[in-house]
């Protein structure tokens, strides 16, 4: 049912005031998921030129008895450089291009509508599979959640074997997601979720189910994918906010598991950083004294996964945040390497039948 046939080239472009707003307005009583990424790019440039200060996404610093996660509305409409702001619509616009960028607004549309679908249907499964287990639901969902990173690492590793795609950046960022899902996993063990074997059986299944749909969207429409996963990470910050808000009280008496200590609080934190695409490095050390701590960070995890999802969904977007020295200039765009990508298996096959081979460093 995800692979029905949708163009390669609409990969290029986050999502548009076209989007669908159901998603949104229908769970409004929760910070929203989106942050707002300033990015320039001119969907007919052939190759776009992002500067590393722009490519910088910096988020608030959450204040020590901050609780809230803020996290700002979707991506503006699509810019360049030159228009001041209009967006891509412009009167001198050509008839080719405003016929492309209509199919593509639809295109946008139809693949958020079918993901939005599906995640609608697996929340109201596990609604009723979970109504009143809470623990039980969060090991189902963080088995589910750590998988499309490594499907996406997955179809990664591919191309860049056949030298269609090589970008370092995004099998780094993606690695550090599944880390951090994998502590996630490992907490709710820890606290008794996976203790009955028929919800290990289901959360192990729907995982193999959904590794493969995801490397399939992933090869067809990876614009698509990301969206998906942050529907996903979307519901599951949802899920950990209402938890601490009807439980805070009680968490606040509990002792942290000894795993999410260890993860919060240990000496190394490169990849706890790594995964924050929309904060710099060392801008966010948690404080764990006890299980309210423990589920507050989940949550706010939760919430940068959404970010990162959502940067991903604009082609070239996505940057490690230990790519930017703190000194970088504005001159130093002039020196990144462009590295080799593509749009999807159709866009990846045509390239290595067009294009003479890639030939840089990764």
């Amino acid at each position: 049912m995800i692979t029905t046939t949708l163009s390669s080239t609409v990969f290029t472009t986050s999502a548009s005031p076209l989007k669908v707003n159901r998603y949104n307005s229908k769970h409004n009583n929760s910070a929203s998921f989106y942050s707002q990424i300033p990015f320039l790019y001119n969907p007919l440039s052939k190759a776009p030129s992002i500067s590393r200060k722009s490519c910088r996404v910096r988020a608030t610093v959450l204040k020590e008895n901050e609780e809230k996660v803020v996290v700002e509305e979707s991506f503006p409409a699509k810019t360049s450089p030159g228009d001041g702001g209009k967006g891509s619509g412009g009167d001198n616009e050509p008839p080719e291009s405003s016929s492309s960028d209509a199919l593509e607004g639809w295109a946008i549309k139809f693949e958020q509508s079918v993901n939005i679908f599906l995640t609608d249907s697996v929340i109201k499964i596990l609604d009723t599979l979970y109504h009143d287990r809470e623990y039980p639901r969060f090991f189902v969902l963080e088995t589910i959640a750590r998988v499309p990173y490594f499907a996406f690492m997955s179809v990664l590793h591919m191309y860049e074997s056949f030298g269609w795609w090589r970008r370092a950046d995004y099998i780094k960022v993606h690695f550090a997601e599944s880390w951090n899902e994998m502590h996630h996993l490992l907490i709710m063990e820890e606290l008794g979720g996976n203790a009955w074997w028929i919800d290990r059986f289901l959360a192990q299944h729907i995982a193999i189910a959904y590794y493969i749909m995801t490397v399939l969207m992933y090869v067809i429409s990876p614009r698509m994918a990301y969206h998906f996963s942050e529907c996903v990470e979307g519901h599951a910050f949802e899920t950990y906010d209402k938890f601490i808000k009807a439980r805070g009280e009680e968490l606040k008496k509990l002792p942290a598991p000894e795993v999410a200590v260890k993860y919060y609080t240990g000496g190394d934190f490169y990849l706890f950083d790594e995964f924050q695409t929309a904060r710099t490095p060392n801008s966010r050390r948690p404080k764990i004294e006890n299980l309210y701590d423990v589920f507050l960070n989940i949550r706010d995890d939760e919430a940068e996964h959404c970010k990162t999802m959502k940067a991903c969904q604009t082609r070239g977007n996505l940057r490690s945040p230990h790519s930017y020295p703190e000194d970088a200039s504005e001159d130093d765009s002039q020196n990144v390497l462009h590295e080799a990508d593509c749009e999807g298996i159709v866009d990846c096959i045509k390239k290595s039948v067009t294009s003479p081979p890639a030939n840089q460093d990764i």
